[in-house]
């Protein structure tokens, strides 16, 4: 990204153009800046060519008399500064007379300066550098910003195609015999979320979602090798389903001093197809949310939240599973915590109990829960976009 962006190059040279119709003040002027070997002048005696030559220049100050023929000076000066490039450069309107309403008008039109001429040479010298210097830094300020809204949209571009990537490593949603559904929605920043699910043999089905600290395509690409460990079973000597092992494994190849500081939360579950249970392991991830019931109406909620450190941050730490028992209506909803860390425009946050009881006041009947969710959230928020990717897996079992 950073070599298609180019390096702000500010010519720093003063440029004086003088547009006056009398030759013995363009002399003058001459004379008066002959010692200043930094200072660069140019003469118009053609009040018409004045905004060509302007072009030409492009100096750092004009000094413009206000009585010319052909063109009046006030007229001039509105010329000046309706065209985009003497739009800000820095005007001293040259006079003869002191006169109050001629100021106030040159001022209105968009003069910064004033001068009786011819003024002292010290004085015109002055004035010329200190509106010179304050366009030169008006003139790299634009360019700065310039250059980081290009940095920026350069940016925002590569976030967009690693967000595309991550999205096209997602699983396909199942049908049968257990049925899955999801969300990946990115934010602006792109967080470090992952997930997926996808049959070990056909009696273990594993389902996984993780969370990479911080930010950015860093974060993501780290997503995307936990991801791909999961995956492709590629932990040697690793039951993948057993969910203590696979949080082991991964723990001991992930250790944030070898990844930049980074960690990341994961809940691991196996569902065994002949025997509906649900084994699963925690690594420092938000509780997963069991519906359990006679059927999705009268479902009963449960909170699988086994403990453990997230993986990377304690090397040989000792991960615990759980099992639990699936009914004939069982459902399971898997999130990253960008689902309920949801900042509020009044101030403050949604809270995680307020997330579970709204969640869980929610109804299939209603359409996707996630959906549901997803647009009560961005009301919350008050924006399309969150501040963290919103994540999550929906399974009917």
């Amino acid at each position: 990204m950073k070599s298609q962006i180019k390096e702000a190059t500010i010519d720093r040279a003063i440029r004086v153009l003088l547009v006056d119709d009398q030759t013995i003040i363009g002399e003058s002027v001459r004379r008066m800046l002959a010692t200043e070997t930094d200072i660069e002048l140019h003469f118009c005696q053609d009040p018409l060519k004045a905004l060509e030559m302007a072009r030409a220049v492009r100096p750092t100050v004009i000094l413009q008399d206000l009585v010319m023929p052909d063109v009046d000076g006030l007229m001039l000066v509105k010329f000046f500064r309706v065209n985009p490039l003497t739009r800000e450069t820095p005007m001293i309107v040259l006079s003869s007379k002191e006169e109050a309403a001629v100021k106030a008008q040159a001022f209105a039109l968009g003069a910064n300066d004033y001068l009786v001429k011819l003024p002292d040479k010290v004085e015109l010298i002055a004035r010329i550098r200190y509106h010179s210097r304050a366009y030169l830094t008006l003139l790299e300020r634009n360019e700065a910003a310039r250059l980081l809204q290009e940095s920026q949209r350069l940016l925002a571009q590569e976030i967009r195609r690693a967000a595309e990537y991550v999205q096209s490593l997602l699983p396909a949603k199942l049908k049968a015999p257990v049925r899955t559904d999801w969300r990946f929605v990115p934010s602006m920043h792109l967080g470090g979320d992952m997930f997926g699910h996808h049959w070990l043999d056909p009696d273990h089905l594993a389902i996984y979602l993780l969370d990479v600290s911080g930010h950015g395509v860093g974060s993501s690409l780290m997503a995307v090798s936990a991801m791909n460990v999961l995956a492709g079973q590629s932990l040697p000597n690793t039951d993948f389903r057993d969910p203590v092992a696979v949080l082991k494994g991964l723990n001991q190849i992930f250790q944030m001093e070898k990844h930049n500081e980074k960690y990341f939360t994961l809940w691991y579950g196996v569902y065994r197809r002949a025997s509906r249970e649900l084994v699963f392991g925690n690594a420092g991830h938000p509780a997963t949310l069991l519906f359990t019931g006679p059927s999705e109406d009268q479902a009963r909620r449960q909170e699988l939240a086994s403990h453990g450190f997230a993986i990377g941050m304690v090397p040989e730490f000792e991960y615990e599973s759980e099992v639990v028992k699936l009914d004939a209506y069982a459902r399971l909803l898997i999130y990253s915590d960008g689902v309920f860390e949801i900042e509020l425009p009044q101030g403050g946050m949604w809270t995680f109990e307020e997330f579970v009881e709204h969640v869980s006041g929610l109804s299939p009947a209603g359409g996707s829960i996630i959906d549901q969710l997803l647009a009560h959230v961005r009301a919350l928020h008050g924006s399309e976009t969150l501040g963290d990717d919103f994540s999550m897996v929906e399974i009917h079992f």
